[in-house]
């Protein structure tokens, strides 16, 4: 029987839950796989199978102990993360069953949404996993992050951290198609070789054998630095700061570096810096550019046709397997955006 014609298990539905708040880096032990009955969707919803999920850095916050920008996970919840699947049954006209999905439906094989909470996926225009990356979240981050908080000028340099990774690999080639010189920071040699090789980087350095950033980014941007995107913060948002250049932008995106700290780390004052160089540093989330998603995903849809965007996904197999690709990805062994298969 095809997945598209296949109907709702009448069995089990693998989960997993979050056992406990991880302290520091988390750790196997503070997820927990459970079996529950597979749920039957309701007037205006549809049940969908788990096809891939994504493993992103923000969902360490949601699983700590500090107040994020969304509810926290709580012990003995499924985990949060989102999921392209395909719809198994469904009680609303505008999905039928076969149909591919995608929607934040958290860590298991099964679940219920609302029909109005899921984007629907054509399987025949692109392979369904971009749903998580180019043309999902991490494609918009990447893309209005860039674009409209710090609005890049042809010439201007660009540094991006974290540049091997989901958001950091399209940040540079969308800077790169804006006529930007892109220079990425990444945590291994084959990374910067990726970044520099296959997706067009104008130059980049391995944090992690690099004594002296602020030495290596002066070398890498003679120029100075006009826009930063910081997935990182600590001590390289610290030295690219040192180099913005006058009215440079910096487009506060994450702070992975911190997110497994048990004690806030403690480092150079550089709010100075924005006053000299008449600088400006700005935070985002991606929702806040909800009404535009759908311009944002027709242009990055039109560069992935074109080739001015390329991609590399690092997939894990195995719904089981998801707590531990979630922590190697937090770790930084992913080159490109890290998933999950779930199912064929």
């Amino acid at each position: 029987m095809s997945a598209a014609n296949q109907q709702p298990a009448p069995g089990v539905n693998r989960q997993i839950l979050l056992a406990a708040r991880p302290v520091g880096m988390p750790k196997e032990s503070d997820f927990k796989l459970v079996d529950s009955t597979v749920p039957h969707p309701a007037s205006g919803e549809a049940l969908v199978r788990a096809l891939y999920l994504s493993v992103d850095p923000y969902m360490r916050g949601r699983i700590g102990a500090h107040a994020s920008y969304a509810k926290n996970i709580d012990p003995g919840e499924v985990m949060i993360g989102g999921v392209v699947g395909r719809v198994t049954e469904s009680n609303d006209p505008r999905l039928s069953a076969g149909d591919v999905v995608e929607g934040m439906l958290g860590w298991q094989e099964y679940a219920v949404a609302s029909a109005k909470s899921l984007r629907k996926i054509d399987p025949a225009s692109v392979p369904i996993s971009t749903a998580l990356y180019v043309l999902g979240m991490p494609g918009l981050t990447a893309y209005f992050g860039l674009l409209d908080i710090c609005k890049p000028q042809p010439g201007e340099t660009v540094v991006v951290s974290a540049a091997a990774g989901g958001v950091g690999s399209l940040v540079g080639q969308i800077a790169r198609i804006k006529r930007c010189r892109a220079v990425g920071v990444a945590g291994s040699n084959g990374k910067i070789r990726f970044i520099t090789g296959e997706l067009g980087y104008d130059g980049g350095f391995n944090y992690r054998d690099t004594p002296d950033y602020h030495a290596k980014l002066k070398e890498l941007c003679p120029n100075g630095i006009d826009i930063y995107f910081d997935n990182v913060g600590g001590e390289i948002t610290d030295a690219a700061i040192r180099l913005l250049n006058t009215r440079g932008r910096i487009s506060v995106c994450g702070q992975v570096s911190e997110y497994n700290a048990e004690e806030p780390q403690m480092g150079p004052r550089w709010m100075g810096q924005l006053v000299v160089k008449q600088a400006r540093a700005e935070g985002f989330l991606v929702h806040q550019f909800a009404d535009r998603f759908e311009d944002g995903l027709k242009q990055l849809a039109a560069w992935l046709r074109e080739k001015r965007i390329k991609y590399r996904e690092d997939v894990v197999e195995g719904l089981e397997n998801a707590p531990q690709a979630f922590i190697g990805m937090l770790r930084g062994e992913n080159i490109g955006k890290r998933l999950v298969k779930v199912a064929e």
